[in-house]
């Protein structure tokens, strides 16, 4: 691959320009110096999701090419729901759930993008003193409504059975606002958005020409799809969020193990910072062994590794490892602890009962991996169980040498079937 040269030939050949304002002079404009420029995130819930990701991390790579980066939390914008890419009506959320979620999706922004104490705002903060009055004359004044029902999404929702609130419809108009506030007060000159937030990105550099007489400039990245060109997500309603309480390490590390090949190169290109030469190179020795999926192996250290840190990270691998059979040697015990959260638990006994000895049947039926003692006698008989990875017969104990980091026994039947025995904190 030829060696990228600028903050856009890297984009570009990581695929991440879809859209862009004029090519020349956005080139021109990054040659001359740092730029300022911003994405948003509206908190619709209490945590970001890959699509996001997505956006943070061409912040981040913006920064780590010398150029200033600004993270919007749309507090304001989250109150009132853009209409882009959906087919119905957003529910309305409350000030104080509001509140929840910027706090929680700006925890997530400052792990992958160091904006410092003053990269990170909420479009609340200069929206919420404006008046009806004030926003017609000096935003709605400057936007046709010719302008904003040729926007695609607004197309689609008018000509959907629904149809479009006023409170929607006027979405792009808040969103025009914020690019006109931040241009003025934060000498932004660039927004970064997903495609289907070029409609919005256009009708801010617009507001910005019109009421100011500036040049600002806008670029989107092509939305996520699956390998058969659907939406990412749309077809299941599944997300992957970045929230470890809403997709645990364990499940976030197994998202990206499970990339289809067609799509592995993308994705390393896309939620990675590798420098492309290396992700050449990761693929092209995936290709000599793809079945022991080592370019999804290192896709997904290095992206659990951004979103939840390095020790999580191991956590997951190793937690994978133990439920595909492998050795519980070196397992920690937050690997322990991510294994406990995907399979069925029950309370491990208490030391005195340890010291005389478990019995695995009535372990087998208390964790559910047997539905009777006969069915649990049956699985030990035939040599199907397991204790920590070791095969055990009918005669075998639990006792306190088997309980892992003080608190974990793990159980197998199968292959695949798992339990733990988890001490209860305290």
């Amino acid at each position: 691959m030829t060696p990228v040269e600028t903050i856009l030939d890297d984009l570009e050949a990581r695929g991440l320009v879809h859209d862009s304002t004029d090519r020349a002079a956005l080139a021109e404009r990054l040659a001359s110096g740092p730029i300022t420029l911003y994405y948003g995130c509206d908190p619709t819930a209490d945590s970001l999701h890959i699509g996001n990701l997505i956006g943070l991390l061409v912040l981040r790579r913006f920064q780590d090419a010398g150029h200033n980066p600004v993270a919007l939390a749309g507090g304001a914008t989250g109150m009132v729901g853009d209409p882009s890419g959906r087919s119905e009506e957003r529910n309305l959320l409350d000030a104080a759930t509001l509140d929840a979620n910027v706090a929680a999706i700006s925890a997530q922004i400052r792990r992958i993008v160091d904006v410092g104490d003053d990269g990170l705002v909420d479009n609340r903060a200069w929206t919420e003193g404006v008046t009806l009055l004030d926003f017609l004359r000096d935003v709605g004044k400057h936007v046709t409504v010719n302008q904003m029902v040729a926007r695609e999404s607004v197309k689609k929702r008018m000509a959907s059975e629904q149809g479009i609130s006023f409170t929607e419809f006027s979405y792009m108009l808040l969103q025009a606002h914020d690019y006109l506030w931040l241009a003025r007060n934060r000498g932004v000159e660039l927004q970064i958005g997903g495609s289907d937030q070029w409609g919005n990105i256009v009708s801010g550099i617009d507001l910005v020409r019109r009421v100011d007489g500036r040049v600002v400039h806008g670029l989107s990245w092509p939305l996520l799809t699956a390998p058969g060109g659907t939406k990412l997500g749309k077809t299941t309603g599944a997300r992957i969020w970045l929230d470890p309480d809403k997709t645990s390490p364990y499940r976030f590390f197994q998202h990206w193990i499970n990339a289809d090949d067609c799509q592995v190169h993308e994705f390393l290109a896309k939620f990675t910072l590798l420098p492309l030469a290396a992700i050449d190179e990761v693929v092209a020795e995936h290709l000599l062994v793809p079945e022991r999926r080592g370019a999804q192996r290192r896709l997904a250290r290095e992206v659990t590794r951004l979103v939840h840190g390095e020790a999580a990270m191991q956590a997951a691998e190793q937690a994978s490892a133990v439920l595909f059979g492998g050795s519980m040697a070196e397992v920690g015990a937050d690997a322990l602890a991510l294994v406990a959260r995907e399979v069925p638990t029950a309370p491990l006994p208490g030391e005195a009962e340890l010291a005389a000895g478990v019995d695995v049947v009535a372990a087998l039926v208390d964790t559910g991996l047997a539905s009777s003692r006969s069915d649990a006698r049956r699985s030990l008989e035939q040599n199907a169980v397991a204790i920590n990875g070791e095969r055990v017969g009918v005669d075998r104990r639990i006792g306190p040498d088997d309980v892992l980091h003080e608190g974990f026994v793990v159980l197998r039947k199968g292959r695949r079937t798992y339990a733990v025995l988890v001490r209860s904190p305290g």
